[in-house]
């Protein structure tokens, strides 16, 4: 893989590249059903998650839904799944903005990065950290840097021995050792989940 001999030459990393699998990065279609999918899963465990996903699923007789599908679902019965107030909300926003401004792979396709960012981030409930998991997991964008993730944080602070008291030096050091990495900063995010999941004391 190409990307592992770029991101080798990090010192620190490059233990980390032998012990977990080579990532491949998957390009997903249905774009906006993904974007629901991120909403739903927030601040809950990957088994809750995975539950109140597969009864959204079955509403939609266990296929894929279109925007507009989503869109004519009751309120009511989004909550009736399991999805907070809010959640339901914002998953109706997603597929009222597909439906309305179009929210396709050839589309998203001609964006760059910050463009895609902006332009997803205008629907209320689709903050930063989500579409930049949709350009690495759905896009299969491979230079994006997840700074908020608290996940990266962790494993940074342990491999690199930084420090998150000053935030504003923390953020820069992030940025300054992950700039080693461009053009493959999703591949090291990859990595760095699976060690930290993997890691002892974790």
């Amino acid at each position: 893989m190409e990307y592992i001999a770029h991101l080798s030459k990090d010192k620190k990393l490059k233990p980390l590249l032998k012990t977990t699998d080579a990532v491949k990065l998957k390009k997903r279609k249905n774009i906006s059903l993904y974007l629901c999918a991120s909403i739903m899963s927030q601040q809950l465990s990957t088994k809750v998650a995975d539950v109140i996903y597969g009864r959204f699923l079955d509403l939609f007789d266990g296929k894929e839904p279109m925007p507009g599908q989503i869109l004519e679902t009751p309120h009511e019965t989004l909550r009736s799944i399991g999805l907070s107030n809010a959640k339901a909300n914002y998953v109706l926003n997603v597929a009222r903005f597909a439906t309305g401004e179009g929210m396709d792979v050839k589309k998203l396709s001609k964006m760059d990065n910050e463009a895609v960012i902006a332009y997803l981030t205008q629907i209320k409930g689709v903050g930063r950290w989500t579409v930049e998991m949709l350009l690495m997991f759905a896009l299969g964008r491979e230079d994006v840097f997840a700074i908020d993730d608290w996940g990266i944080q962790n494993a940074m602070i342990k491999l690199y021995k930084l420090d998150r008291t000053d935030k504003k030096q923390f953020r820069a050091d992030m940025l300054r050792i992950s700039g080693k990495w461009s053009p493959y900063r999703t591949y090291a995010c990859a990595h760095l989940w699976r060690w930290k999941d993997n890691s002892p004391g974790q």
